[in-house]
């Protein structure tokens, strides 16, 4: 069984990582009914012998003693660290896990790259080491940060350049959450476009996350709970629900809800390395089926059923519907729609008591209506976990490598553009120490290039679906 480590860089990374985290528990301990220290657990936990004082050694077989997460905590303000280490998680983590500051990065790529980055690079690389001492089989780090703030745009990007140089055979993956366009930090377009040169370079996979798109889901997910079409029913004391423990206060804290999808994401992403199943699927599979050309490695996702309190009694969806769901622009976690854009290919994981039979049926049932480039018709790739999300009987996770990426990154530079042409708010960044300007053109450039990649797969669609010129041999 191999290990996954998590780093959480951030406000918004700190936020998504602690529902995450809280998710996983209540997970396992659906499973988990005898509290006996698993594979399972292994993926994501140690389990520690605390009697001893501090930190001690770790127990492989027996019963749970005290579990601790695979995971970093880094911020540059403590405030969400801090309500972290005081909630319900706090037993989790310990402070040889976190890495703080208290002034924060002003929402400001640089300080958060070129400032931070090399204040903290020794100490951030010191933790990293020791929690990769304490996995067996390091497979995978998964990465959870924003784009459009300063430390989790700036330090994010700076940490995934550290794990590439430390650990260059172990996978990133990269959670991105990118702002709206009526987002109030007025500094983000900049932030967003020098962090994608960073993820255009030394990512192996990235999930954008698009803040409208989370919105939207809460919204619809709000709508239909009060018009009783659902029969939802909330647990009021449960520890996975808004801060307070009451459907209430999504309404007054929607972050709460937003980051639930994206930890559901996660869950879903993560499930076949944590459980069994009769068609598992690697976390290194993704990146080595997904992938074909390093640079396009921006993996749109969608969940069914959506939800955000897993107390809330979604009913199941049918499971041709749940398919049909997955490839619809609703489900998509950034604001895009698949189906008409071009598929370069798609991953599809299933939990819960489904059949490869169902899983067949129904991509031979979609195919006709998608669009695959014709150098991989049969892009594919499946996975069957037979442990569902809680409360639920079976759900699906869709990761699609397709062109309708494009427009969030389109919008993304005109956005930059807007602010650039002015240079307007530079001199906040051109004043820290190894910031250029010429770090603004190139990351433009990288983003740019990126677009116009894009842009040739798509001139292929509709093309004649050939398939490639074999090799002919005398017989």
């Amino acid at each position: 069984m191999s290990q996954s480590v998590v780093v959480q860089v951030g406000q918004c990374g700190n936020q998504v990582g602690c529902r995450f985290w809280d998710l996983a528990l209540r997970e396992h301990a659906a499973v988990n009914k005898k509290g006996i220290y698993d594979e399972a657990l292994s993926s994501f936990f140690r389990n520690i012998d605390t009697r001893s004082g501090g930190d001690g050694p770790d127990i492989y077989k027996g019963k749970i003693c005290s579990l601790k997460a695979r995971a970093l905590l880094i911020d540059m303000e403590e405030g969400v660290v801090n309500e972290i280490l005081q909630g319900p998680l706090r037993d989790v983590f310990d402070s040889k896990q976190l890495i703080t500051d208290v002034s924060g990065s002003g929402n400001n790529w640089a300080v958060g790259h070129k400032l931070y980055g090399y204040q903290y690079q020794e100490n951030i690389v010191e933790k990293l080491r020791k929690t990769a001492e304490h996995c067996d089989c390091l497979q995978c780090f998964f990465i959870i940060h924003s784009m459009g703030g300063g430390t989790g745009s700036g330090l994010g990007t700076f940490v995934l350049n550290l794990l590439e140089d430390e650990f260059p055979e172990v996978y990133r993956f990269v959670t991105s959450v990118y702002p709206s366009g009526e987002d109030d930090v007025i500094t983000s377009p900049y932030n967003s476009v020098l962090a994608m040169k960073e993820l255009n370079e030394h990512a192996d996979c990235v999930l954008p996350i698009e803040n409208e798109s989370l919105f939207d889901i809460v919204n619809k997910i709000h709508q239909m709970t009060n018009s009783g079409k659902l029969g939802s029913t909330v647990k009021q004391n449960s520890l996975v629900t808004s801060s307070a423990g009451s459907a209430k206060t999504v309404q007054e804290k929607p972050f709460d809800a937003m980051n639930n999808i994206v930890a559901n994401l996660l869950l879903n992403l993560t499930s076949s390395a944590r459980f069994e199943g009769s068609l598992n699927m690697d976390l290194n599979e993704i990146s080595m089926n997904l992938v074909p050309f390093p640079r396009l490695h921006y993996l749109v996702s969608s969940l069914t059923p959506l939800y955000t309190l897993a107390d809330v009694n979604v009913p199941s969806r049918r499971l041709d519907q749940m398919f049909s769901d997955a490839f619809s622009r609703d489900h998509q976690l950034i604001q895009a729609d698949p189906k008409h854009s071009l598929y370069l290919a798609c991953a599809l994981l299933v939990r819960g008591n489904v059949q490869v039979s169902d899983l067949r049926r129904n991509i031979e049932r979609l195919k006709p209506s998608l669009h695959f480039v014709s150098w991989n018709q049969e892009g594919w790739k499946t996975g069957l976990c037979s442990v569902p999300p809680v409360g639920h009987s079976h759900s699906l996770l869709a990761l699609a490598n397709n062109t309708c990426v494009k427009p969030t990154f389109i919008q993304l530079k005109d956005r930059f553009m807007k602010l650039y042409k002015k240079k307007a708010h530079l001199h906040h960044y051109l004043h820290i120490d190894g910031m250029e300007q010429s770090c603004f053109s190139e990351a433009i450039s990288s983003l740019s290039d990126l677009i116009e990649e894009y842009n040739e797969l798509d001139a292929t669609k509709g093309g004649p679906r050939t398939d490639p010129s074999r090799l002919k041999i005398a017989v």
